[in-house]
């Protein structure tokens, strides 16, 4: 299956994503239901990722103009917590997570693709980039529209403004590595000697508190840096949601061309560095972060 996988995404762009776990009892009574069923029918992880990208390219290809999804069925990612390893004080069996079976195998947090919503937010931003005339060419304002309705009939709904999934195309924003430690939890996916993926995972207090540690040392010593802006809408959207929850950074195929990455520490350095006045030890932090990152960002523009 992972094979599979790695060998649909090869000619696409690198996409990574940033995604935020949720206990259950985070979501309205009606979604529960909707993420239980869902996550039984799809299965493992693999099994998502598989189904996600063939659904992306099936929309591409079908026929009508309308590349959007229709919300029919939404996927959902889950990952269970170990025992002990919760992200926040809490009783850890509460809800419709379950009794004993919490306490003994961990907790099941459920992300899910909210495809119709982030399919709009994408829209949108290509729209805001592109002239008019090459807008309307990309994506008809007719099927705008319809997709629009769609939109709205979920935002009717409880819950619709905890959009789970930040992504990103050809590389990682520096301030996502700002949430994560060299000592966080990696899962390394591989598969016939290549690496499909990277996962990292964080509870949702540990990316905060960093992410508040980034946002307070960068307003005094770096007030006009790009990467405070990013930071503290990083940290609007990580309070949205449940103190329970698991941020993942998901490096996508990008992960074969970078890791092993040190990108999470040299974040870091380059904030304290900054915090101390050490300007030479910030840019040798930058100047790290750029030969690992900048050509991946050209292969954007690669024929």
């Amino acid at each position: 299956m992972t094979g599979n996988l790695y060998r649909g995404q090869a000619g696409l762009p690198f996409s990574s994503s940033l995604r935020i776990y949720e206990p259950l009892e985070a979501f309205p009574p009606e979604q529960q239901r909707q993420l239980v069923a869902e996550s039984g029918r799809i299965g493992s992880r693999a099994a998502v990722e598989n189904a996600e990208l063939q659904a992306s390219l099936g929309r591409i290809t079908r026929s009508g103009g309308d590349p959007f999804p229709t919300g029919r069925t939404d996927l959902v990612r889950m990952t269970r917590v170990p025992p002990g390893r919760h992200a926040a004080p809490g009783n850890a069996a509460s809800g419709a997570a379950g009794g004993k079976e919490a306490d003994d195998a961990g907790r099941l947090l459920y992300c899910p693709s909210q495809l119709v919503i982030r399919a709009g937010l994408a829209a949108n931003a290509l729209m805001d980039g592109v002239h008019s005339p090459l807008a309307d060419l990309l994506i008809p304002v007719s099927q705008r529209d319809k997709h629009q309705v769609r939109i709205d009939r979920i935002n009717a709904g409880e819950g619709a403004k905890r959009v789970h999934t930040r992504a990103s195309t050809w590389g990682i924003p520096f301030s996502w590595f700002s949430l994560f430690a060299e000592s966080d939890r990696k899962d390394v996916v591989e598969s016939e000697g290549r690496i499909l993926t990277v996962r990292v995972w964080t509870p949702l207090t540990e990316a905060l508190d960093r992410a508040r540690f980034a946002v307070a040392h960068l307003a005094l010593a770096a007030p006009d840096l790009d990467m405070l802006d990013d930071l503290t809408q990083l940290t609007e959207w990580l309070e949205l949601f449940h103190v329970q929850s698991m941020v993942e950074l998901d490096y996508g195929a990008v992960a074969d061309k970078v890791y092993p990455d040190e990108s999470p520490m040299d974040v870091r350095l380059g904030i304290e560095c900054l915090a101390e006045g050490d300007m030479t030890g910030a840019a040798a932090a930058y100047r790290r972060l750029a030969s690992r990152w900048i050509p991946i960002r050209q292969l954007a523009r690669a024929s």
